[in-house]
């Protein structure tokens, strides 16, 4: 059973789980494995939503190469 799905249904599987090149999406996904619904707070849609709006936000994100002071 190592054969690859063949080609019709290589789409379908690429339809229904679709490549993130949000890093943020990714992320949930991860962490939401670990945590169980029953444990995640009110708040727990709207903190990940907003952490992929800052993504979105032109900018620099990083500390890296910036000087403090």
């Amino acid at each position: 059973m190592s054969e690859d799905p063949p080609p019709s249904v290589r789409g379908i599987l690429a339809r229904l789980h679709p490549a993130d090149d949000n890093v943020i999406a990714r992320a949930r996904r991860m962490v939401e494995r670990e945590v169980p619904p029953a444990q995640r707070g009110p708040g727990w849609d709207r903190h990940w939503r907003e952490l992929e709006a800052y993504l979105d936000r032109p900018g620099c994100w990083s500390a890296k190469g910036h000087d403090d002071g």
